[in-house]
């Protein structure tokens, strides 16, 4: 065991951490006591503490609390563990203490450990990496700055490609008249246009949503330490560490307004939860759609033709499914279910501290990882290759008796729905039918009942 292993010592006496670890005794001790899980923190989670640990060294540098060398010889180490190179030295499990303590000495481990790789005077985990710092303000930090940027980085691009590759669809659609649906039944005419554009809609007010959301998660509790009081940190600390952090990121952080509300509460990222369960409600709401409008070949509806990307059955040749809009349905049900554990989460803050942040870490990062990723499936692999089946657009709308509200103006609701019922049990036209049952002229019919007209609203004259 002692060629494989090292020793090293923490307030609570020796502990064996393997010879080539970057972490050090709290890390291990966390390794050894927290086994529940294959949930690791996210990459981003990780970048976060990295700038975070990053900022900090610069501002004890300015703030002379380091000395100029040894500041700069941190706040390399920490930017490489910014930049991702060190994951692998990061292996706790989720879930662990609900201040992510454990985590939060796991980067002060690793950092001072790169800084010993260097010359110059000896790092210490807490005394020089945490200077001015506690897990219980850095923690909800990280979670603030690493939902932030997966935000922006990842999940807004995503979206706004999303309702890019609809908007376009639409366009190419604006022209083509379809049958409405409302109760699944057949209703007034739509374009196919107006029912993408629909959706597109739905996207775009997403994005607003959640870009509005994004603001709160600008505000960080860093400089509050253990409490929210600011207890071993310089005055200055926050505000010239949250610089450094802005300057590092691209995004512009500030600090919370409150430090107590800040630690003790994450409503911020509950309510950007909400904004992603949003929009996973709107994606599933497209899903559904898509695979409607796909139903058959034969029996079902058959608006669209989405991509055969893949044989759909191990038993019937030839099946084709809809597997991209079910993948993206299950990431929506995903997310929504994140949003609940995020819910119940948000709700652990007691006195002065929430004690969940790390499953709120996970969630978060997950959710925006799998709307991401779902957005850019749906575009790229199923809408914007879909192809619209005209024919069957037309049969449809051309035998559909729900026509007859057209004439309700003219002929009255109830004469109307005696026509569209004759029609339907006889298998004839609603033109042919009203021909017989009303003055109205040939030319007076087409006007009334092109699908085309109805499909603009208002009152057909």
């Amino acid at each position: 065991m002692s060629e494989a292993y090292r020793y090293e010592k923490d307030s609570l006496g020796q502990v064996a951490v393997p010879l080539e670890a970057l972490y050090g005794a709290q890390t291990q001790r966390a390794l050894d006591n927290f086994t529940i899980s294959a949930y690791r923190f996210h990459t981003y989670f990780i970048r976060a503490l990295g700038s975070l640990k990053q900022a900090a060294a610069l501002a004890n540098r300015d703030l002379n609390l380091l000395p100029e060398a040894k500041g700069d010889r941190i706040a390399r180490a920490a930017g490489a563990v910014a930049t991702g190179r060190h994951d692998a030295d990061f292996p706790l499990d989720i879930f662990q203490t609900g201040s992510g303590t454990s985590t939060n000495m796991n980067a002060n481990e690793v950092i001072a450990a790169l800084c010993q790789r260097e010359e110059g005077e000896t790092v210490h985990p807490n005394d020089d990496v945490n200077m001015c710092q506690s897990s219980n303000d850095v923690i909800p930090s990280a979670l603030h700055v690493s939902g932030a940027w997966a935000i922006t980085v990842d999940l807004l691009p995503a979206l706004e490609e999303l309702a890019s590759t609809i908007g376009a669809r639409a366009e190419e659609a604006e022209a083509i008249t379809k049958t409405g649906r409302t109760h699944l039944m057949d209703a007034v005419p739509i374009t196919l246009g107006q029912e993408l554009g629909g959706w597109r809609h739905q996207i775009e007010a997403d994005i607003l949503r959640i870009r509005e959301g994004l603001t709160g998660l600008l505000a960080l509790p860093l400089g509050g330490t253990a409490v929210g009081t600011g207890i071993n940190a310089h005055p200055e600390f926050s505000a010239r560490a949250i610089r450094h952090l802005s300057e590092l990121t691209g995004l512009a952080f500030r600090p919370a307004a409150n430090f107590f509300a800040g630690m003790a509460a994450q409503d911020a990222v509950v309510d950007v939860s909400g904004r992603l369960r949003t929009a996973a409600v709107s994606l599933m709401k497209i899903c559904h759609d898509l695979r409607w409008m796909n139903s058959g070949p034969i029996a079902g509806l058959s608006e669209i033709s989405l991509p055969s990307l893949q044989p759909g059955s191990s038993i019937m040749p030839g099946k084709i499914n809809p597997v991209i809009p079910e993948a993206v349905s299950m990431v929506c049900a995903q997310v929504m279910g994140n949003d609940v554990t995020m819910g119940i989460a948000g709700q652990s803050g007691v006195f002065q501290l929430n004690v969940m942040l790390p499953i709120m870490a996970h969630n978060l990062l997950e959710s925006v990882e799998l709307l991401s990723n779902g957005c850019r499936l749906l575009a790229q692999r199923a809408i914007a290759d879909f192809t619209i089946n005209r024919d069957n657009l037309d049969a449809a709308i051309n035998r559909n008796p729900i026509l007859v509200t057209a004439l309700n103006p003219v002929i009255g609701y109830e004469l109307g729905a005696s026509i569209a019922k004759q029609a339907y049990a006889e298998k004839r036209s609603l033109k042919e039918v009203a021909r017989e049952r009303t003055t109205l002229t040939e030319e007076e019919l087409d006007r009334l009942l092109d699908p085309a007209r109805l499909a603009q609203g208002g009152i057909q004259t």
